[in-house]
């Protein structure tokens, strides 16, 4: 493997997917808004990283996580403005 500007893109997505998933279980009081982007970037950083490297089962899988976080996003900005 080499450490291509992709490479790199797409880990610092893993990092950020990987924070979240921390916070999400460290956190007493979950901020929806920031969890879903942090997994919203950290997918759209490793599609962007999986049109360079191709791999199907893993485009398929972020291409769902984006779908879900964007979702949750939606849904937790809808609720903040509500209150």
């Amino acid at each position: 493997m080499t450490f291509d500007l992709a490479n790199i893109i797409g880990l610092i997505g893993s990092g950020l997917m990987v924070i979240a998933y921390a916070y999400s279980n460290m956190a007493k009081v979950l901020n929806f808004t920031l969890f879903n982007l942090l997994n919203l970037f950290g997918a759209l950083l490793l599609i962007y990283s999986l049109t360079v490297h191709f791999n199907v089962a893993s485009m398929a899988l972020e291409i769902v996580w984006a779908f879900i976080a964007l979702i949750g996003l939606a849904k937790a900005l809808r609720k903040g403005k509500a209150s």
